[in-house]
C-alpha cells in the first residue's frame, strides 16, 4: 500500500493535480468509477457476469484498478490504510453478522 500511495503522490504532483483532489472530489471521482465498472455488468444475467471474455476482463480490471486508486487517495487524505480499514471493518461484521447456528444433530441429542 506504502509503494502505491507514493507512486500516486508522485503520479499528481508531477501534473499539479494535487488542487484537484479535495476528499469530496475524490469520492465523487470513486463514485464515478464504481459506476463505470457496474456499467459492464448492467445488462447481464447474473449467471452470465461469472463467464465473460478476454476484452471484458480487462475492461473490469481496468475499472477496479480506477477504483482501487480513488479509494487509496481517498483513504491517503485522512491518513487510513485501506487494507486496516477493512479488516476492521470485517472484524465489526463477523460481530454484527454471525454464522447462522447449525440445526443440532438428532443424534446428539439425549
Amino acid at each position: 500500500m506504502e509503494k502505491l500511495k507514493t507512486a500516486l503522490r508522485a503520479f499528481a504532483a508531477a501534473r499539479e493535480w494535487q488542487r484537484y483532489h479535495s476528499p469530496k472530489n475524490l469520492a465523487m471521482a470513486l463514485s464515478v468509477e464504481v459506476a463505470e465498472l457496474t456499467e459492464i455488468f448492467q445488462w447481464m444475467e447474473g449467471d452470465n457476469s461469472w463467464q465473460v471474455d478476454e476484452a471484458t476482463r480487462t475492461h473490469i480490471a481496468e475499472e477496479i484498478g480506477d477504483v482501487m486508486i480513488y479509494l487509496t487517495m481517498l483513504a491517503d487524505k485522512f491518513d487510513l490504510d485501506p487494507l486496516s480499514c477493512a479488516r476492521n471493518k470485517m472484524e465489526i461484521n463477523t460481530i454484527k453478522y454471525p454464522p447462522p447456528q447449525q440445526p443440532a444433530d438428532p443424534s446428539s441429542i439425549p
